[in-house]
């Protein structure tokens, strides 16, 4: 199949052609107890998935899903593969999933094998199974921002987490009028804007999860009284006991509504805080992995009547939340997610991922199974660290960045120590 897409392409082909990392101590270093290890393997286990996946997708975009490997050198960045290592190397380790070939000229051209593109033909089923239900949390995205409209390239930075098409920018913002709609302010920026409030879905998932309500069409939301699963690492229940009538007490607390208007909150009160987490705490329950990058979070600030520092927040609500630092960006999880490095519920996506996963390798008896065997391979250089080139490569992909964002798009370290700091004193 390659060699014949190959032969039939190469001749369109010659007619058509035309963030800083820290070297500081990371999060978890500065506090062994509260380093979960379990999670710690799930954000490692998908850097080089992330790096395979927009390798397929950049195959996926060309006509006849082939392209020369030296075409592939503009793409170091989003696979983070430094010279003087070969992109061929890093292609030849998943043999299963891409082919190369050599043309007469010799000219290197890469292609995916039959398997992948089986895959990626499935991945377009399941999006589009899954549409429906990315369009109910973008509309409760919108729901729980302040004007009721958010700029549609920072909803772009969550499109994998989401699950959203590939076509989510061009096609699928105009797929549900009923919902939202796409509009420009005066200086030509793109938003999305809710149309239609819908009582049934102002209701938060832990509503659903610990109260059991479903429906309710007449449904305001306001104060709320829940608490929050939470999740510690074994070694770190004597520190929960010290702490347990703090954590009581927050628990406690009524907060109001993510769905509910915040503008009358006072910045920095323990209503405010609560209200934050239960925002996280939503956000995340919409994600395919339950876990986001915690500098694309940063941008949503303003929209969702947010606290500057977030990191703190997340640090000094650990249980709730775990940050993982591995990779060029933070990340951040709901712990009640899972058990172990499992995922407690897998969606179609997920399921999808881990297949893609299962065949990255090499021939023959070794094989890139274990937290280890990958730890080795970036020690060699071959597979660079970089957690989120998922999302990297999605903003390389669709022209996500601009001025106005990036200034204030990664944590600073500093803020970062200090959050820890002001995290062990609260």
């Amino acid at each position: 199949m390659f060699a014949t897409r190959f032969l039939s392409s190469v001749g369109w082909w010659s007619k058509n052609q035309k963030r800083f990392m820290t070297t500081s101590k990371r999060v978890q270093d500065r506090s062994k107890l509260k380093r979960v290890h379990d999670l710690e393997i799930v954000t490692e286990k998908w850097k080089i998935a992330s790096k395979v996946l927009f390798l397929m997708e950049l195959l996926k975009k060309e006509p006849e899903m082939i392209i020369p490997v030296r075409s592939l050198d503009k793409f170091r960045a989003q696979i983070s593969l430094p010279k003087p290592h070969r992109m061929s190397d890093f292609i030849r380790k998943s043999p299963k999933l891409f082919e190369l070939y050599r043309d007469r000229r010799g000219v290197l051209w890469c292609g995916m094998t039959e398997q992948a593109e089986e895959l990626v033909e499935e991945e377009d089923r399941l999006l589009e199974q899954h549409q429906d239900k990315a369009a109910e949390y973008v509309t409760r995205f919108l729901m729980m921002s302040v004007d009721k409209r958010l700029r549609v390239d920072k909803i772009a930075h969550y499109r994998r987490d989401f699950a959203l098409p590939n076509d989510f920018r061009t096609t699928w913002v105009h797929k549900y009028p009923q919902h939202f709609r796409l509009v420009r302010d005066n200086e030509d920026i793109e938003y999305l804007e809710l149309v239609t409030w819908n009582p049934a879905w102002a209701i938060t998932e832990l509503e659903k999860k610990t109260m059991g309500v479903t429906d309710a069409s007449a449904h305001t939301p306001g104060l709320l009284s829940l608490s929050f699963p939470l999740k510690f690492p074994p070694n770190y229940k004597k520190r929960v006991y010290k702490y347990r009538g703090a954590l009581d007490h927050f628990q406690k607390r009524s907060y109001l509504s993510p769905y509910a208007d915040a503008r009358g909150l006072k910045a920095g009160s323990k209503e405010f805080d609560k209200r934050a987490v239960a925002i996280m705490h939503e956000l995340l329950s919409f994600t395919v992995e339950k876990r986001l990058v915690t500098d694309h979070l940063t941008h949503f600030r303003q929209e969702l009547v947010m606290p500057q520092k977030l990191m703190r927040l997340f640090l000094k609500h650990f249980g709730i939340f775990y940050v993982s630092e591995r990779g060029k960006r933070f990340s951040v999880f709901l712990t009640e997610a899972y058990e172990g490095s499992e995922l407690i519920e897998k969606c179609p996506s997920v399921i999808w991922k881990e297949k893609v996963q299962s065949l990255i390798g090499y021939r023959g008896k070794k094989k890139i199974e274990t937290f280890t065997d990958m730890s080795e391979m970036e020690d060699s250089g071959l597979y660079r660290s970089n957690s989120e080139s998922e999302s990297d490569s999605e903003e390389e992909s669709i022209h996500l960045e601009d001025n106005s964002q990036t200034e204030n798009s990664e944590m600073e370290i500093d803020e970062v120590f200090g959050a820890y700091e002001d995290s062990k004193t609260s």
